[in-house]
């Protein structure tokens, strides 16, 4: 794999760490098994896709109070899976996620709002590499069942802010600084409106 597809996969495997929800608290759970944290970047160009492997999170929620959730969550960044056992092991080192100093992703909620029927705002604080940003993710809830429901969501956000492809990779030529992150969760214990 070249150098410039490493440094693409690296960058999108970071970004899926900001995904909000993911596992329980009060009775309510993120069936990990069904759920998944995905990515998107660009290499010179062209879509890159990954996911990460492990997460887990806390949350409270209640969709008719949205005002007094919270949610936070844990992504092990050396879960990252790209389909290439060269790029993977590219994305631990230093330039990319840095594992053995940063070994997890974290995202803490600090402000939840509905923004329309089973639609949510989760504002909170993305940390990656040791770097914040507050971030708005919003959230749709779809039933899946009784007392169960699916979470999905999306946002955009910037490789760089978080030091993510330092030296070399912070052409943005070659890996994009834009990176899309998707997420899919199947959760217990919240149904939706």
């Amino acid at each position: 794999m070249s150098k410039h597809t490493l440094a693409l996969a690296l960058t999108a495997a970071l970004t899926v760490s900001t995904l909000p929800f993911a596992a329980s608290a009060a009775g309510q759970a993120v069936d990990l098994a069904k759920s998944e944290i995905g990515f998107t970047a660009k290499q010179m160009g062209v879509p890159l896709q990954g996911q990460f492997g492990k997460f887990d999170a806390q949350m409270a929620f209640d969709p008719a109070k949205p005002e007094t959730g919270k949610v936070s969550f844990s992504i092990d960044l050396g879960s990252a899976r790209l389909g290439s056992a060269e790029t993977e092991a590219e994305l631990v080192k230093a330039e990319w996620f840095n594992t053995a100093k940063f070994p997890r992703a974290t995202f803490q909620s600090t402000a939840i709002k509905a923004s329309g029927p089973n639609k949510f705002d989760v504002t909170g604080k993305l940390t990656i590499k040791g770097q914040s940003r507050d971030v708005v993710v919003p959230v749709t809830l779809a039933a899946a069942g009784a007392q169960q429901s699916i979470a999905t969501g999306g946002f955009a956000m910037k490789r760089l802010d978080f030091k993510i492809g330092d030296g070399d990779w912070t052409d943005t030529s070659i890996v994009a600084n834009d990176v899309q992150v998707k997420f899919k969760l199947q959760l217990q214990g919240v149904a939706a409106r």
